[in-house]
């Protein structure tokens, strides 16, 4: 049994009280049965979960959801599945999708782990984005980090051959970490070469806090990795699938 099997004792968030607005907490309530999910520790029916078929991205961490809202509106035909364990994000997520007609995200307001390890199905995945996860930035807490080989050997398992893993973080010690680790783990291959950085996709909107950050100088580092199919080398590990 993984250390992930063991659903990672050492968490990689705190979950934090914060108050929730009128707003959030009222949509909250009346959209909870319409977008939610609630954990059963069973593997999701996708077609049944959304009432048709399609592309399927999973966000992990999606914060308050501005970006995850615009990516959904944008791409009508894909089906979304946002994981986030921070109530008033979720309150707020719903609040949007209300107010801008979006209807094709659900919500899981839960541990990413256990929502990844038992409700995701193995290779039903087009991409996973996790955007800007907590940095953990002092040294010794850098073992926090999501991004960690078994988590993301978890990940690759559950997107379809030639599906997008995309990270994107705005420390460089962590961007750093993620090219080590997912450089090294075995079926990915960087869509754009070795050790190289990824420009923002156009579908990945600039958030208000990264657009201020910019202004002020600040970088921001996205990585886009493909799950390779079995027939295809590992160009960027420089290793053949086993």
């Amino acid at each position: 049994m993984t250390d992930l099997d063991k659903r990672q004792r050492i968490r990689s968030y705190v979950l934090r009280t914060g108050r929730m607005t009128q707003v959030q907490k009222r949509s909250l309530e009346e959209n909870w049965q319409r977008w939610g999910l609630e954990y059963d520790g069973r593997e999701i029916a996708f077609d049944a979960v959304f009432g048709r078929s399609g592309p399927r991205t999973l966000e992990i961490g999606f914060g308050m959801g501005q970006s995850l809202v615009v990516m959904a509106e944008a791409s009508p035909d894909t089906n979304f599945i946002g994981i986030e364990v921070h109530s008033p994000g979720v309150g707020k997520l719903l609040h949007s999708m209300e107010e801008r007609g979006v209807d094709n995200i659900r919500v899981y307001c839960h541990d990413a782990v256990e929502i990844l390890c038992d409700c995701i199905p193995v290779g039903s995945l087009d991409a996973i984005q996790i955007f800007f996860p907590d940095p953990w930035h002092k040294r010794r807490h850098n073992k926090r980090r999501l991004i960690q080989s078994p988590f993301v050997a978890r990940l690759t398992s559950k997107l379809k051959p030639g599906g997008i893993l995309h990270l994107a973080t705005d420390w460089e010690d962590y961007a750093r970490q993620m090219m080590a680790v997912l450089g090294s783990a075995d079926g990915l291959s960087n869509t754009c070469g070795k050790d190289q950085f990824a420009p923002r996709p156009e579908y990945r909107p600039l958030t208000k806090f990264e657009a201020r950050g910019e202004r002020l100088g600040h970088g921001v580092w996205d990585l886009v990795f493909s799950r390779v199919t079995r027939s295809e080398p590992l160009v960027s590990q420089g290793k053949t699938p086993q």
